[in-house]
């Protein structure tokens, strides 16, 4: 079978890494992938949100399914469109999307369905949003409404910082289109925790536990990027938590998304915390995470495609799926300045010496080939994955990778999983 993954990041390298592997598959295509992707995929110039160029493609070449990496074309209609067309697709309808696509969608079914999620208030004018604002206390959340590429959302710790995050959205329009609307909602403290599972509109089955770093700096300091790093298992997610949070907050909401009339296939990823109230969600996504998927992917035993063709066949509940007992563990190379302006063309050494160590996997997110040179392109380059027996194993794997990378100005978070080892001992 021919499989067609639609991406160009880390997270496509990785769920490419993880289909080539299949004994199913006959060949991988990815549009419009990286050169990292290319040596183990024959990448294609379709951009990801031309979706009737990506469905003639998948009809032409005869591909038996497509796997939606990033969330804007699921947002846009891409599986709608392939269902159309009597195309197998791995990944939500347009109206299911949704739950990424508009934070004020999932917020309001969060709280018609009793799923917990902190307070919130939604506003579509500035002057009462501004109003609202000043009468909270600090710290406070200000989101985003739509997509703005994991950076739409700030922790603000004081009313001025919450001011200036709500009129660079609303006012100077920093996100366009995904601000008219905004969130504004209290601030949960706790451990947060991503569980993504593989859905078919009624059923799910979990994949293993990561723990993603967003902000830029060591210390959870900086702005939000799209990641920065990520381990998997979480140690401070006990069994009892896992069953907990399949329990109140996956289930209850795949069986909330039927009832409103958009049934749910593909990853749903939840965004949740471990509070003193209990497992909260801080915000749901439509796919595969990213860096997520590069720690939890290498742990995963058996045939990934298997899966992703019985979600998208309505028919997960035969067959199941098992989960190394090892640690993985990504640390994320960014280029200088992000996620604000930074410069591309930086050439990269030391990628074949990384990728030759034992336990470390080197996923390309935003690489370019001129001649025989690797060179940036884009804001994170690489996604460093080490794996081991243990958590501190791991994270020895994956930074002895990053030490022999070098390009200009390449800059990373120097305590990736550091936080779990000083709460658990290791």
């Amino acid at each position: 079978m021919n499989v067609l993954v639609v991406g160009s990041g880390g997270r496509e390298h990785a769920l490419v890494w993880k289909i080539a592997q299949s004994p199913r598959i006959s060949k991988v295509f990815c549009a419009p992938g990286n050169a990292g992707i290319a040596r183990q995929a024959e990448c294609v110039a379709v951009d990801v949100m031309d979706i009737a160029g990506l469905a003639d493609f998948a009809h032409r070449e005869s591909v038996g399914l497509t796997v939606v990496g990033p969330e804007a074309p699921l947002v846009a209609g891409i599986t709608d469109e392939f269902r159309r067309r009597g195309l197998r697709i791995f990944g939500p309808s347009k109206a299911a999307a949704a739950i990424e696509g508009s934070k004020v969608f999932a917020k309001e079914l969060m709280a018609r369905h009793g799923i917990p999620t902190g307070a919130f208030e939604v506003f579509d004018d500035y002057e009462p949003a501004l109003s609202y604002l000043r009468a909270q206390q600090p710290p406070i959340v200000v989101k985003a409404d739509g997509l703005a590429a994991g950076k739409g959302v700030t922790v603000a710790r004081s009313l001025e910082e919450a001011a200036a995050a709500l009129r660079s959205i609303m006012i100077e329009r920093a996100f366009g289109d995904a601000g008219r609307q905004v969130i504004i909602e209290e601030c949960l403290t706790g451990q947060e925790v991503s569980l993504m599972v593989f859905a078919d509109g009624e059923d799910l089955i979990p994949m293993a536990p990561s723990q993603d770093h967003k902000p830029v700096f060591d210390g959870d300091m900086g702005p939000n990027t799209g990641g920065m790093g990520c381990y998997s298992p979480v140690p401070a997610l006990s069994e009892a938590l896992f069953n907990e949070a399949l329990a109140r907050i996956m289930r209850p909401t795949l069986r909330a998304m039927a009832a409103e009339g958009c049934p749910y296939s593909g990853v749903l990823y939840g965004g949740l915390i471990m509070t003193d109230r209990g497992l909260q969600v801080l915000e749901f996504n439509a796919r595969f995470g990213d860096p997520e998927s590069q720690p939890v992917l290498p742990r995963m035993k058996g045939d990934l495609v298997a899966i992703l063709e019985a979600a998208a066949d309505g028919r997960l509940r035969a067959v199941s799926c098992e989960w190394s007992n090892q640690a993985a563990v990504c640390v994320v190379m960014a280029s200088g300045g992000y996620p604000g302006d930074y410069e591309k063309g930086k050439e990269i050494s030391g990628l074949d010496q990384a990728e030759a160590m034992d336990g470390v996997i080197v996923f390309h997110a935003a690489t370019k080939r001129e001649d025989s040179r690797w060179l940036t392109n884009g804001g994170r380059v690489l996604g460093v994955t080490g794996l081991g027996e243990t958590l501190p194993q791991a994270i020895e794997r994956a930074y002895e990778g990053v030490a022999v990378i070098h390009f200009d100005g390449a800059h990373y978070r120097r305590d990736i999983a550091q936080k779990t080892l000083a709460t658990t001992g290791g």
